[in-house]
């Protein structure tokens, strides 16, 4: 009998230790966000943009390269006018122009668009406010990190070369 007990005992912490016990409400359950990228939805004035994975990169030349995805999913066309953090603004090269599901991609092999600040000395670990402006959507801000040039941002330059704008980048429809 005791070692009965004693098995079933063993058997129960086992169990309650391996099984959730917030069940559906575990806060593990509710993550959404897995990169270290800020992502938003915009819908203000009409808009339909969603920006993914927003970061700043610090790289060795003491720049700060914008690293994220828009994509304009509403069916009017817009156009990002501008970044800025502070008093600084991005120097953008590439795409502006916010065309229906036609992504602008900063940094990758499939950048279309580049955003640099040009020796600001970002601080990698930080948390910054930086601003994007459009001509539909008008102005978003939203704190993001800085992180340093390693793992999957170890490509990341502020030569604005490698963008890949298609001819007609300059103006909206």
């Amino acid at each position: 009998m005791r070692r009965t007990i004693t098995i079933f005992s063993a058997l129960l912490i086992a169990t309650s230790l391996t099984a959730c016990g917030a069940g559906q409400n575990a806060a593990t359950r509710t993550i959404t966000q897995v990169t270290d990228g800020v992502d938003l939805k915009v819908t203000q004035n009409g808009s339909a943009i969603k920006i993914v994975n927003l970061l700043l990169v610090a790289t060795e030349t003491g720049d700060a390269v914008v690293v994220g995805t828009i994509v304009n999913q509403g069916a009017e066309p817009d156009q990002l006018l501008g970044i800025a953090v502070g008093g600084s603004e991005a120097v953008i090269t590439g795409e502006t122009i916010l065309k229906q599901n036609a992504p602008l991609r900063f940094e990758g092999e499939t950048a279309n668009a580049k955003a640099v600040f040009y020796g600001v000395k970002p601080a990698a670990g930080r948390n910054i406010k930086i601003s994007l402006g459009f001509a539909r959507a008008g102005l978003i801000t939203a704190e993001v990190i800085i992180r340093d040039k390693r793992d999957d941002y170890k490509d990341v330059v502020s030569n604005p070369v490698e963008v890949n704008a298609s001819p007609d980048s300059q103006q909206p429809e």
